[in-house]
């Protein structure tokens, strides 16, 4: 027991209840699953053979089989991130003229739209105006979320808090393979527009809690509106508004909110400029890497990677991959706030950068290719020994890179411009 103590994170003795605070965190985290969902379906359906005949513009694979072209495969799924780029850039206007949490339900319905398109696409142009608009979704839901969490979560499990965001991607990711496996081989339109339209009801999920979620308060300071502020941080803390608790945090967040605005208000070009270059060029740097680590790969084109790999059961393979990315995720979160993130960050890095290499190694001596385009396999202790160190790579990714790009960006901005440099950084 006392060495469950020692391992547990410090809670200070602080006036009200946290769980209330927490599980508003854990909830709105919950949006994860529509970002990680969106990923994970595309790389099976790109793999089923009813899809690849119905989009199929005459062209045929090494197999003789329809199938889309590679340039049109990578256009698919790229379309996504054009969408979350624009729908980062422009949720600050949302967040910081109609709030937090008006803005977080604006943009489910900006998903739902994409995914309504998805699901009637029969040729490949309005599927990709899905995808865009998905994206778009995604990227007002991903800048969203981890402000709203850090603006309403408690200072000593922030870090966590804020990592179930990731959590939530990679259970999203675990969600996509599964439907995908069940829904792969029907020779129907319903092999694909079963995953896609699944996402409606993550959506409504989002959407129905916000609207009895609160606006956060820091958010409710900055639009000088003290006693509405004061009865959201009572409601997220389980106090009455005239606590003497409730009157000394919102103090504290005026205070700092007026020492901010006292230097001016804030552009983008604000967030390139000093002081805050610096924690903007952090910020950037890390949600860049984490993406330049290659785990969307993995999870984007993982079911034809293992099927060109000559494994014939690369829908298993992917539900595998993803139900350890949700496994090892759990660990980071504690860790994060247990050990400090720039550890975590350094040894994860590590993990990886070996792992990958193993990859790389294995899976080039143990395939071979034929004339025709096609993967043969030369060692099939090798192509094993490859799956498991792209195992042991995402559990490197997932337990700290993961959730920590998205807690670091959530921590490091200061309230005048966190809205926008937020936006930015991802």
């Amino acid at each position: 027991m006392n060495a469950f103590r020692r391992a547990s994170l410090p809670k200070p003795e602080e006036a009200g209840k946290a769980w209330p605070a927490i599980a508003i965190g854990m909830f709105v985290a919950f949006g994860g699953i529509l970002y990680g969902y969106d990923t994970g379906t595309i790389a099976g359906i790109l793999a089923m053979p009813y899809w690849q005949r119905l989009f199929s513009t005459g062209y045929t694979d090494a197999k003789g089989n329809p199938n889309i072209t590679t340039s049109q495969e990578s256009a698919i799924v790229s379309i996504l991130s054009a969408g979350t780029f624009f729908g980062a850039l422009s949720s600050p206007f949302m967040t910081d003229h109609i709030g937090r949490r008006p803005g977080l339900m604006i943009a489910t319905w900006v998903f739902n739209l994409g995914v309504a398109l998805q699901t009637a696409a029969t040729a490949i142009p309005m599927f990709m105006a899905g995808r865009f608009f998905a994206g778009l979704g995604v990227g007002q839901i991903s800048a969203i979320i981890p402000l709203y969490q850090s603006e309403t979560a408690p200072k000593w499990i922030r870090g966590a808090i804020v990592g179930a965001y990731q959590w939530a991607i990679t259970i999203g990711l675990l969600l996509a393979a599964i439907v995908n496996n069940a829904t792969g081989k029907r020779n129907n339109t319903g092999s694909y527009r079963i995953p896609v339209a699944v996402q409606f009801a993550y959506s409504l999920v989002l959407f129905g809690g916000m609207l009895i979620l609160p606006e956060t308060p820091r958010f409710l300071v900055k639009k000088n509106k003290p006693e509405k502020a004061a009865r959201a941080l009572a409601r997220i803390r389980r106090l009455t508004p005239d606590h003497p608790a409730i009157h000394a945090e919102l103090a504290e967040v005026k205070a700092n909110h007026d020492y901010e605005t006292s230097l001016g208000t804030a552009s983008y070009l604000d967030c390139f400029k000093p002081p805050i270059l610096k924690r903007q060029f952090t910020g950037c740097a890390l949600q860049a890497l984490q993406q330049l680590t290659g785990i969307n790969f993995i999870f984007y084109y993982g079911t034809k990677y293992f099927q060109n790999s000559g494994i014939s059961s690369g829908f298993t393979i992917s539900m595998i991959t993803s139900a350890i990315n949700v496994a090892s995720t759990v660990p980071g979160m504690y860790a994060i706030d247990k050990w400090g993130r720039r550890p975590l960050l350094f040894w994860g890095a590590i993990g990886m950068c070996v792992s990958q290499f193993i990859v790389a190694m294995t899976g080039t001596f143990s395939t071979g290719q034929n004339r025709d385009g096609t993967i043969f396999v030369k060692s099939l202790a090798g192509q094993k020994a490859a799956v498991a160190f792209v195992c042991i790579y995402i559990f490197f990714f997932a337990s700290t890179w993961g959730p920590l790009a998205w807690v670091v960006t959530g921590e490091i901005f200061p309230l005048k411009t966190r809205a926008k440099s937020l936006i930015v950084s991802p």
